[in-house]
């Protein structure tokens, strides 16, 4: 018999999947991001309903006033008597800088113990200074580079290269917010956007609805602050018909993209703004608070904006970010006596004035109050640059190895010192906290263990801390 023409001897098995394999690889994605959109789609769904904590939570929202630029820890809650020994002339050793500094340069600020604790603090903060049995001053904080940028975004972010959700997003993830009618997140930053702009309150790959919302207060007016809450011409019931279509129109359009999580982040912001139209309004009216309270606060930026965050707290709002002021004002290279005092000047009544009310209110046990920039200055003093736009010596440079923050509330340990760095006050020596050892115990206060505050993403599970971490027990309360 002749053979057929038509037929095929069977492949090999190795034939097969060579032939195949690509195809396999893809069935595996495939069900890897089916499973990744499922989990979005019921992330978004939950929204900002608040949520349980892991564990028995010491706070229930934060307050972290951004002092973005790199404030001076030897000037501010960091005494180096050494320095004084050393003025103008090098100090021993070699100090890694990045860049060629100077002789030292001793603090021009007198420095004074205050409360029962005896903490010193430099007369700058004399409002701060008034609840020095209530802080917990770090001074051995690091962190990874001495530019702002990756240190704006380890400090906000957990990473300093890659696209990651800023600590508020991760907080409201874990614990949704108390008050549906605002956000759980608001960054308040006067003046526009500081350094990294909104990169700083992100959600990156967290659901929409879990960034930070962005309120300009340098503005006054209510229709400034808020933008585009009230409409001109409808009233109420006009406006919510209105809104009533639009959104069963996109909830079809939502149907049809497979639950899209940016898409449904996008109608939840919708239906935001339309709960808003009222309660921000009340929350950002400050005519609404006695003229003693205004007094005490101050009528400027900084005292209108550490106001609102107190109203906003109030009002359960999860995680208030207060910056001062755009670009990165505490960035003295040169001047930095009168810079910083300038900059004290600029918030200290008003943080005061915000601790105060907090303790009245009953607040500050619940409420964490964290106060720092991205990194501390050198010993040094900073040498003229054409690089650096420094014209006298007569400032600091930055300096990552060893910087200051302090805690306030939220179940922390008042009125000590923790941790030291050297004797010249350049490098943390003795019980080193990195930035992620303080977010993982800012997480942890709030109720939230940071190694199961999870998210998948791209195939792997990502968390505010990535892969390292460690709560500080002795903070806490």
């Amino acid at each position: 018999m002749a053979p057929d023409p038509h037929f095929q001897l069977p492949i090999s098995r190795r034939e097969a999947l060579r032939r195949t394999g690509m195809g396999m690889g893809w069935l595996g994605a495939t069900s890897l991001l089916a499973a990744e959109t499922a989990a979005a789609e019921a992330n978004s769904q939950r929204s900002m309903a608040p949520r349980p904590p892991h564990q028995k939570a010491r706070a229930r929202a934060v307050i972290h006033l951004f002092a973005n630029g790199g404030p001076s820890h030897l000037d501010t809650f960091d005494r180096k008597v050494v320095l004084e020994q050393y003025a103008g002339r090098e100090v021993p050793g070699v100090l890694p800088t990045e860049r060629r500094t100077g002789a030292a340069l001793p603090s021009p600020f007198a420095f004074h113990r205050h409360g029962e604790s005896g903490l010193e603090i430099s007369d700058l903060f004399p409002s701060v200074a008034r609840h020095a049995d209530r802080l917990l001053v770090v001074r051995s904080m690091h962190a990874d580079v001495p530019n702002h940028e990756p240190s704006l975004m380890l400090m906000n972010c957990g990473d300093g290269r890659l696209v990651r959700p800023s600590t508020g997003a991760w907080v409201t993830y874990g614990l949704g917010t108390e008050n549906q009618n605002l956000p759980g997140f608001v960054a308040l930053c006067p003046g526009g956007y500081p350094i990294k702009g909104t990169e700083n309150w992100r959600s990156a790959f967290l659901p929409g609805a879990y960034q930070g919302t962005y309120v300009d207060t340098k503005k006054k007016l209510i229709a400034e602050l808020v933008e585009n809450v009230r409409h001109p011409l409808l009233d109420r019931e006009s406006q919510r018909r209105q809104l009533d279509l639009t959104l069963a129109l996109d909830r079809r359009h939502l149907e049809s993209r497979q639950h899209d999580p940016q898409l449904e982040a996008r109608l939840a912001s919708m239906e935001l703004a339309w709960r808003m139209q009222f309660a921000a309004t009340d929350a950002f009216d400050l005519s609404r608070e006695p003229a003693h309270v205004l007094a005490r606060y101050g009528d400027d930026i900084q005292g209108r904006q550490m106001l609102i965050a107190r109203r906003l707290v109030e009002r359960g709002v999860r995680y208030v970010q207060v910056w001062h002021g755009e670009g990165q004002p505490w960035d003295s290279h040169d001047q930095i006596e009168k810079n910083h005092r300038r900059l004290a000047g600029e918030c200290d009544r008003a943080i005061g004035a915000l601790l105060d009310d907090l303790v009245q209110m009953g607040l500050l046990e619940s409420t964490l109050v964290v106060w720092g920039g991205e990194f501390g200055r050198t010993p040094t003093v900073e040498l003229p640059s054409t690089g650096t736009g420094v014209k006298e010596p007569s400032g600091r440079d930055h300096n990552h190895h060893g910087f200051t923050i302090w805690l306030a509330g939220g179940g922390v340990k008042g009125g000590q010192a923790y941790g030291a760095t050297d004797e010249l006050g350049f490098k943390a020596v003795e019980k080193p906290v990195h930035v992620h050892d303080l977010q993982a115990t800012m997480l942890h206060l709030l109720g939230l263990d940071h190694t199961k505050l999870v998210y998948r993403h791209s195939g792997r599970d990502f968390r505010l801390t990535d892969v390292h971490g460690t709560v500080i027990e002795d903070w806490l309360a």
